[in-house]
């Protein structure tokens, strides 16, 4: 059986262990710096729960006050649940110390990343790949095209196997770069030094050892440890990451409407779902799912079967290098045989309780957003959410999207 493509779980490294002088807020650490509205540090886990990550370890030097009352509300504000965990280093520990002090905390396998880099950029890509690595693998990096290397960590490989990393590129030339996002094998923690840098004494002698594999993104990056990407993040970030969104219904538009689809078992996808949801989200897009699931009201299966299916299904779109980034399902029926759903629901299409939800989640702007369906009550829900719909035919999927999202 293929492992899972989706990581649960994010270890965000040096929250707080250095300042840097020459701004107004010096004596805040840029990670937590407000940005766009809310601290950088939550645009980073916002991002990463449209990958599925639910549970941060952000691992810091002594937290002030200030920091984690930051930190806690950053974490309320994201748009999905989350678990976030703290872990304190010593200020000289570095990322690679700071990775050992988080042993204790660490799932099998997880994603890495520097407090202050953020990237935008397709990370299924990542995940697709390092789930199919094999086991010699002990981290795939997440590298980038560099006009400027300078001070970054440049990164050699061969296929997509990282040979060479240089800790601290010191020519003015482009590079492929470390982006400081990487999937990891728990087993690297054994390579950390409890005081030291990955980028400088862990990933230098992993690539000469064979343990590192690469996928290479292009994208908005920065790194806000730079002042000028931090006046760039400033200035972009929120306009950036305020991305439009689509909103597929799931059967008759995802999969082959069956009746009633409990079960992955059940579950067929539409010709060319997947490479729309690839496509979608390659181009910056949101990818939601918003169902009708009257099975759950009629007693075919629990809701609890329905999040174990959605799971999957985010999952695969994972596998096949897109993402959904969340999804709503109403389990109400007004002629429901299991008295506890029965009664109607503003959730229910042609309501527009669950696109209500979203936008309100993810703070959408209605123009933005596109709803495909199968049926009209698809569409009359589009209407009443104040959003554009459209009918979807049959056929092929991705055919059918792609003219519809370059256009938007």
């Amino acid at each position: 059986m293929s492992r899972p493509a989706t990581l649960t779980q994010a270890v965000i490294l040096n929250a707080d262990l250095a300042t840097w002088p020459g701004v107004i807020e010096h004596e805040v650490a840029r990670p937590v710096l407000e940005i766009g509205g809310r601290p950088f540090i939550a645009w980073q886990m916002r991002e990463l729960q449209r990958y599925g990550v639910e549970d941060f370890v952000v691992v810091s030097g002594p937290l002030s006050r200030a920091v984690q009352d930051r930190l806690a509300h950053a974490t309320d504000a994201l748009p999905k649940r989350a678990a976030v965990r703290f872990v304190i280093a010593p200020a000289q520990a570095g990322s690679a110390g700071a990775l050992r002090q988080a042993e204790a905390m660490l799932a099998e396998r997880f994603l890495v990343l520097s407090g202050t880099c953020l990237f935008d950029t397709n990370l299924a890509a990542l995940l697709r790949d390092f789930a199919a690595d094999g086991g010699d693998t002990l981290a795939r990096l997440l590298l980038t095209q560099a006009a400027d290397a300078r001070g970054q960590a440049v990164a050699y490989t061969s296929e997509d196997r990282v040979t060479r990393v240089d800790a601290a590129w010191e020519a003015d030339q482009p590079g492929l770069v470390y982006s400081g996002i990487a999937a990891m094998d728990r087993r690297i923690v054994a390579h950390c030094p409890a005081e030291g840098s990955l980028r400088r004494d862990v990933l230098p002698k992993l690539a000469v050892a064979g343990g590192l594999r690469a996928t290479e993104g292009a994208g908005f990056f920065i790194d806000i440890a730079r002042q000028n990407d931090l006046e760039t993040a400033r200035h972009d970030l929120e306009a950036v990451l305020r991305r439009p969104a689509l909103l597929l219904d799931r059967d008759g538009v995802l999969n082959i409407d069956h009746g009633y689809v409990g079960t992955r078992e059940r579950w067929d996808w539409v010709e060319g779902a997947l490479e729309a949801v690839k496509f979608a989200t390659n181009h910056g897009w949101h990818v939601f799912v918003i169902t009708n699931q009257s099975g759950v009201a009629r007693g075919y299966y629990s809701e609890e079967d329905v999040a174990s299916l959605m799971g999957w299904v985010a999952d695969e779109a994972r596998r096949h290098g897109g993402t959904i980034d969340d999804w709503r399902s109403c389990p109400y029926h007004p002629e429901a045989t299991v008295p506890a759903y029965r009664r109607a629901s503003e959730w229910r299409k042609p309501r527009p309780g669950m696109v209500v939800s979203l936008i309100a989640s993810w703070g959408l702007t209605q123009a933005h957003c596109l709803l495909i369906g199968d049926q009209s009550i698809d569409l009359e829900a589009a209407r009443n959410a104040g959003i554009h719909g459209e009918l979807f035919p049959g056929g092929n999927l991705a055919a059918f999207l792609r003219p519809l999202l370059v256009a938007r």
